[in-house]
């Protein structure tokens, strides 16, 4: 099947819209704003406002909620591209209401909550009047896991009373509500099954914010939160009883994907800087574009990002076709790591170690006639070809000895390459074994070199290292 890499035309169409919505009405938003210490509060909120009226008209509203909750309703392929384009300026996604950590929050109660809580809190934030926070993390334990959270839920009557510490909250200071995780069972079947979710609003009795922790984002995002005998009814607990961390998985899942697209949005703005300035400093005789040392930079730069950028579209894709995201579903097309080839009296079989890395060592080959041992009885596989079977005086003689076919379905007479395939040393003969076509050597076809000006290339291509549908960084479109 064709790995196609182009946008559909309708999806190509709004990442031009947002990116004209951007340019023309968020940036020009932002220079009025300019420094938020040096605007009226009045004047700073017209403008906000403004800038999302106008989203609403452009309908550009609410791009990851369904129509029926008055939103675009966009699969993550189109959200994540969406993202790509808003983020790119400071307000974009919160003029759009597509925000951390609101967005990740509407995708939550819009699948786990009940009628009378979606109507309470969800459609608040859909109609951007209200924010919310999400408080999981806590600094006692690894907030990557949360079967560690310590922050206890007890039931008591047709209430919940809550203890606990959280920290590191996006956006509590400003939530008129949070999404709470909490313990509530002790003896669970699994350790997944042991957190709840509730809805608590903000402010409640018990629920304390003692500071604004400091981080490269400022000291005014995010919260450390002391929880001392906060009363939650029984009305707001979110989803079912131990069912807090599959509400959590669900959230972050297309939360992440956003996320990873707005700084990755970030990033390439920081590109963009980088290669304006290396065309406009002019030092000892040209300009920094010119520099050798200065294209590495822009180049590694270039291709982390364009590798971020694919393997957050391969997820969001995967995910909207409903397909498994399990590394074995991604690199192998048999349910067996190993494929058998050979003859009835020989057989060699060649184990994929690492399919992400198709180095000269991601494969042994270990042979043995049938019903026969080696003489040797190496501890180790013997590489084809490489250092291994060589580290042995006599291993790569009694290794060839035994092996009447190696990596081949049939014997063939020796040639150059290691394996008698005629390659040059590591470039197996992946094609033979079933491997992906990335293991196959490349074509022996002679290239022509080729050379032109640096400094004409630079400025002829204005350092346009992807395609017009944005897929690769493309700091001049």
């Amino acid at each position: 099947m064709a790995i196609d890499f182009t946008l559909s035309p309708e999806l190509e169409d709004l990442r031009l819209r947002v990116r004209e919505f951007i340019q023309t009405v968020v940036k020009p938003g932002e220079a009025k704003i300019g420094d938020r210490d040096n605007i009226e509060r009045g004047e700073y909120l017209k403008v906000l406002i403004h800038m999302r009226s106008e989203a609403k008209a452009a309908g550009l509203w609410l791009p990851h909620m369904p129509r029926e909750w008055g939103g675009m309703g966009l699969g993550h392929v189109d959200l994540a591209m969406v993202q790509a384009e808003a983020a790119k300026a400071y307000y974009g996604p919160w003029v759009l209401n597509c925000q951390a950590p609101d967005e990740g929050n509407m995708h939550t109660l819009l699948h786990w909550a009940t009628d009378a809580q979606k109507e309470k809190y969800l459609r608040p934030l859909c109609d951007g009047v209200a924010m919310s926070c999400f408080a999981m993390t806590e600094p006692e334990v690894a907030g990557s896991d949360p079967t560690l959270i310590k922050t206890r839920a007890v039931e008591d009557g047709d209430d919940w009373v809550i203890d606990g510490h959280k920290w590191f909250i996006s956006n509590a200071r400003r939530a008129s509500f949070a999404i709470l995780v909490a313990r509530t069972e002790d003896r669970p079947d699994v350790p997944q099954a042991a957190n709840t979710g509730f809805i608590v609003d903000i402010p409640s009795p018990g629920w304390n914010r003692v500071r604004e922790i400091e981080t490269m984002h400022g000291g005014t995002g995010h919260s450390e939160i002391r929880i001392e005998k906060l009363r939650v009814p029984g009305t707001n607990m979110l989803g079912g009883r131990g069912q807090g961390h599959r509400l959590g998985q669900y959230r972050l899942g297309p939360a992440r994907l956003a996320h990873c697209m707005r700084w990755i949005a970030q990033a390439e703005t920081a590109l963009d800087m980088m290669v304006a300035r290396s065309l406009e400093r002019f030092s000892h005789g040209s300009v920094l574009a010119e520099k050798q040392g200065i294209q590495w930079m822009i180049a590694d730069s270039t291709m982390e990002l364009y590798q971020a950028k694919l393997m957050v579209l391969h997820a969001a894709y995967r995910i909207d076709k409903k397909l498994d995201l399990s590394p074995r579903s991604r690199w192998r097309s048999t349910s067996s790591p190993t494929r058998w080839v050979g003859s009835s009296t020989a057989r060699s079989r060649c184990t994929v170690h690492s399919a992400t890395r198709p180095t000269r060592r991601s494969r042994t080959c270990t042979s043995t006639p049938a019903g026969r041992a080696s003489p040797t009885e190496p501890t180790r596989s013997t590489r084809c070809g490489s250092r291994s079977a060589r580290s042995r005086p006599g291993a790569a003689a009694a290794a060839r000895a035994w092996r009447p076919a190696t990596c081949r379905s049939e014997r063939r007479a020796p040639a150059a390459g290691p394996c008698g395939s005629g390659r040059r040393r590591g470039a197996h003969c992946g094609k033979d074994a079933g491997l992906p076509g990335a293991f196959t050597s490349p074509s022996s076809a002679p290239r022509k070199a080729t050379r032109s000006s640096t400094s004409d290339s630079l400025r002829a291509r204005g350092f346009i290292f992807g395609d017009s549908q944005g897929f690769l960084l493309p700091p001049r479109l």
